[in-house]
């Protein structure tokens, strides 16, 4: 599990910048649409993320094993495993 996640992250950091996606829902129906907002890349420290995005507006309190940290910004949640980003997700815009 440990070798499939330090692949996993070596992977993200050679990718370059992040690419998001924005989720619209309508009454009936949901649509992904590609989304300009910039968000950090998975395998970033958080340091790195603080250098690059600022303060979160929101520090959720970490959670569960192995420790999970959600970072609320204008526009993007980042989730944390440990001090790395596992995911971004774009909120609005």
């Amino acid at each position: 599990m440990t070798r499939i996640l330090a692949a996993l992250l070596i992977g993200s950091a050679l990718t370059g910048t992040a690419v998001a996606e924005t989720v619209i829902v309508n009454s009936d129906q949901v649509q992904v649409a590609p989304s300009t907002m910039s968000t950090p890349r998975r395998g970033s420290t958080m340091t790195d993320v603080e250098k690059q995005f600022g303060a979160p507006v929101n520090r959720h309190p970490t959670v569960g094993q192995p420790p999970i940290t959600r970072w609320d910004y204008n526009g993007f949640v980042v989730v944390f495993e440990r001090d790395r980003v596992v995911d971004a997700v774009v909120t609005s815009g």
